[in-house]
């Protein structure tokens, strides 16, 4: 692992019992780097996620951040230590405000802040993702799309070292697809490092300079992604033997 890697999984395996959802699977992300992992359903990817953010605890395998290793570690620890991550299915704090659900992530976060320095920095994050103005809004009463831009303010509000983004532009319109890839290509362009679940592939081929791919569990490909979305193998298991 160089000095510039954020991100080292090594042979990492997790089994449900005699299913193996990940299987020996090892990569590195270096940082600045927006990395796209994709595969087809059921292939691992979330599973891998869950695996890096320690909601899932590896049954082999070793994962480091920066050098620390956090593989076993409870998912809190992890997120100090410097992970953040978004969900395929919105979890924001339905009772709270968009600026109370930010300022929850900054007064979680490794670089802690309390009080009105919190309440600005949330500010400044919701004005990030074009919530301006909405800052006193029920997040319960808000859109998908808006609840997604307050899920990933509070993301942002932990100053990840390692941004974890799980299917964030699933669900959203042509128009709203538009801004959210640009919302994504700003915040990469800032030198955060991403990890990307997409099954949106005009997404992953506009964002992502490599692609990580699995399918049943096994990484079968990683590389640049126009190579990587060319690869007979990663298409064959897109689409099956019958129409790669």
């Amino acid at each position: 692992m160089s000095a510039a890697t954020v991100l080292s999984v090594a042979h990492a395996r997790k089994a449900f019992g005699g299913l193996i959802a990940v299987n020996d699977v090892s990569f590195d992300v270096g940082a600045g780097e927006l990395i796209g992992l994709i595969g087809p359903n059921g292939s691992g990817k979330t599973t891998m996620l869950n695996l890096i953010s320690g909601a899932l605890r590896p049954t082999s395998g070793e994962i480091r951040l920066a050098g620390t290793r956090i593989s076993g570690l409870a998912p809190e620890k992890v997120a100090r230590i410097g992970i953040a991550r978004t969900f395929q299915l919105v979890r924001v704090l339905p009772s709270m405000t968009a600026i109370e659900n930010v300022m929850a992530g900054a007064v979680f976060a490794r670089n802690r802040l309390w009080g009105p320095p919190a309440r600005d920095f949330a500010g400044g994050l919701l004005a990030r993702v074009g919530l301006t103005g909405r800052e006193s809004s029920p997040v319960a009463d808000m859109t998908y799309i808006d609840q997604k831009r307050v899920e990933l303010a509070r993301a942002l509000a932990a100053d990840p070292r390692l941004l974890l983004l799980d299917e964030w532009l699933a669900g959203l319109n042509p128009s709203e697809l538009l801004i959210g890839i640009d919302l994504i290509r700003d915040i990469s362009r800032e030198g955060r490092t991403i990890i990307m679940v997409e099954h949106v592939m005009d997404a992953i081929r506009t964002l992502c300079s490599r692609c990580v791919v699995m399918n049943s569990g096994v990484k079968i490909a990683d590389g640049p992604a126009a190579s990587v979305l060319a690869d007979p193998d990663v298409i064959r298991a897109y689409l099956g033997d019958d129409d790669a």
